[in-house]
């Protein structure tokens, strides 16, 4: 995999919007850990059909999603092929951004205590999926943390959205990063 890493911390909006604006360039699919959701993994028995089972968004968490989707609208993507974990913390951030439907993916559901044969599989499988619609209109990943880390071998902060060009299953740049105001 090729990476090509361009941190945006700090950066200008004018710079943040020019980076979230290359989504919509054919080719380019932003990939976003899920907004902040206090704690970490999962409370013992939580269950996916079962938000209050789960570690979910707080208020601020609500607010740094919704605050991504106004950014991505100011730079000009109005709507996008939002895919999203399974998991409610992802499925409320995707929906917050205001891009549109969004539909439940498992290629994107957490990979926390995977092994690593499992890791590797999903990630694989994930690859050929982004290449499947490298020319399709601007596409949204949310998911986690250990699956980006595993994609671009690089943990993310919660909402941080990674913007990759993909080029094929084999080949994917990361174009930049951008960690939303809170």
């Amino acid at each position: 995999m090729l990476l090509a890493l361009a941190g945006f911390y700090g950066e200008t909006a004018a710079t943040a919007e020019s980076l979230l604006g290359e989504l919509k360039r054919p080719g380019h699919v932003l990939v976003l850990r899920h907004a902040y959701a206090p704690g970490t993994g999962d409370p013992g028995g939580f269950t996916l059909d079962d938000c209050s089972t789960q570690r979910n968004l707080s208020e601020a968490g609500r607010a740094q999603a919704r605050n991504l989707g106004a950014k991505l609208r100011n730079a000009g993507v109005e709507a996008a092929h939002v895919y999203s974990s399974r998991w409610c913390r992802c499925l409320e951030t995707a929906q917050a951004l205001g891009m549109g439907a969004v539909t439940g993916l498992p290629l994107l559901d957490s990979l926390f205590l995977s092994e690593r044969v499992e890791i590797e599989s999903r990630t694989r499988e994930l690859k050929a999926f982004l290449a499947d619609r490298k020319h399709a209109e601007p596409v949204i990943l949310v998911t986690h943390q250990a699956n980006i880390r595993a994609l671009v071998g690089r943990p993310t902060a919660s909402g941080e959205a990674v913007l990759l060009r993909i080029h094929s299953a084999d080949a994917i740049d990361v174009v930049g990063t951008f960690l939303p105001d809170p």
